[in-house]
């Protein structure tokens, strides 16, 4: 097979598929913003293409997302025009239309396979972008309409699309019913060899000390230290945890950007808006005990949640963390909100233990009871990292069944729908 990845950051979510198809002998060629100049990486042949286009002025606020869109699809139509004037004509095309890339490709070429990594179809409403009151635009009605246009690229892609992949039940979901037969759930897959429990593991600290399990360790990880993966409530928390259990150590990844919903104020981080909001109320014998270490190299990270004594996760219904599957993989407790995408993943009281994202109180409580109950720990550590290698695991589960699905799109004649 000639297979065409797109991703504007590749290999991103084919970082274990794209090489595994160039192994097998596929001729596998990615067009990218990530590189400069052509590169060969895995066996996959890396093509960069540039955006010359400035978005324009006067834009309506409501398609400013879109617009940005076409620009990079505009980038990406001309860089495939070129590669097929070169004699390159895929006989699959495998796309994150996440940021429009893709939109034009079926002009490009008509008979080629689409493949679509379907990451979410954006909602309003109290279930998805209303979730948290707090942080909602004062727009009143008309929020819902900027959120339907944010979904012009969904429907520019769908139609042109042969089949879907989606991570996560609640992701598939949120598309429109009249699509989601197009599309497969399997899950991007979890290194359950490397991410497993250690107890010699040791991690060291900025100030150069080092903890372990002998040590009561809290963790607390997001890509960005936003609302969106409630960090505003982790935050809140922390004054009462922190007087409850004196002696733990507190880790907080992430970084001071944002990766989901609304800036934080200008010249301000949502970071250091939690800080001062709580700082107060934190004696600073026990404020030493918080550590922000931003963005660790991933080694580091697997030696974070090795010697992790609980895990807490908590997130608004948006896409889910692969951070969550991580730590269940490393056989860590699991304190985590109870909102849609997470209980697919978790029973309460079975493999983790679900609080309702607003309450603080109820966090607090979880996550002193299994502090102080290391049986509870290891029950449900163990019941999390079975499930892990039983239905998440990289090498046995996720990455044949994504081989199957590119099999299968390969297979299938253009426009037919996929059972």
């Amino acid at each position: 097979m000639k297979i065409l990845f797109i991703h504007q950051n590749f290999p991103g979510q084919y970082k274990h598929l794209a090489p595994a198809l160039a192994s097998q002998g596929h001729q596998c060629v990615a067009l990218t913003l990530r590189v400069k100049e052509p590169t060969t990486w895995q066996g996959v042949r890396v093509l960069p293409y540039g955006i010359q286009r400035r978005q324009g002025q006067g834009i309506h606020p409501w398609v400013h997302d879109f617009d940005t869109k076409v620009i990079r699809a505009e980038a990406c139509f001309a860089a495939a025009c070129k590669l097929r004037d070169q004699g390159f004509t895929p006989d699959i095309i495998v796309a994150h239309p996440g940021w429009g890339e893709s939109m034009f490709l079926r002009d490009v070429w008509p008979t080629a396979r689409i493949g679509l990594y379907c990451e979410l179809y954006h909602l309003s409403g109290p279930d998805h972008t209303g979730f948290d009151p707090e942080f909602q635009p004062k727009k009143g009605e008309a929020e819902a309409l900027r959120i339907r246009l944010k979904n012009l690229n969904n429907m520019v892609h769908f139609p042109v699309a042969d089949m879907g992949l989606s991570p996560t039940q609640f992701q598939a979901g949120t598309f429109p019913a009249e699509w989601r037969d197009k599309i497969t759930v399997i899950h991007d897959g979890i290194n359950t060899d490397m991410l497993v429990r250690n107890d010699a593991a040791r991690f060291e600290l900025p100030d150069g000390s080092v903890v372990t399990r002998d040590d009561e360790v809290i963790t607390f990880v997001n890509r960005n230290l936003e609302p969106y993966r409630g960090y505003h409530i982790f935050m809140r928390a922390l004054p009462r945890l922190l007087k409850e259990r004196p002696n733990a150590k507190v880790l907080i990844v992430g970084g001071d950007e944002v990766s989901y919903g609304a800036r934080a104020p200008k010249g301000k981080t949502w970071k250091q808006i939690f800080i001062d909001e709580v700082r107060g109320r934190i004696p600073t014998p026990l404020w030493e005990n918080v550590h922000f270490l931003g963005r660790i190299p991933y080694d580091h990270f697997v030696s974070l949640l090795q010697v992790s004594r609980v895990h807490v996760y908590l997130t608004y219904p948006f896409v889910l963390s692969w951070s969550l599957f991580e730590a269940m993989s490393a056989q860590a407790a699991i304190v985590a909100s109870a909102t849609a995408p997470v209980v697919e993943a978790i029973e309460h009281d079975v493999n983790g233990r679900l609080v309702d994202f607003f309450d603080q109180d109820a966090l607090i409580q979880q996550v002193c009871d299994l502090l102080d109950d290391p049986e509870a720990r290891e029950r449900l550590g163990l019941a999390a990292r079975a499930q892990m290698v039983e239905q998440y695991d990289l090498q046995k589960v996720c990455l044949p069944r994504q081989m199957k699905w590119i099999q299968e799109l390969h297979d299938m004649e253009p426009g037919k729908v996929h059972d």
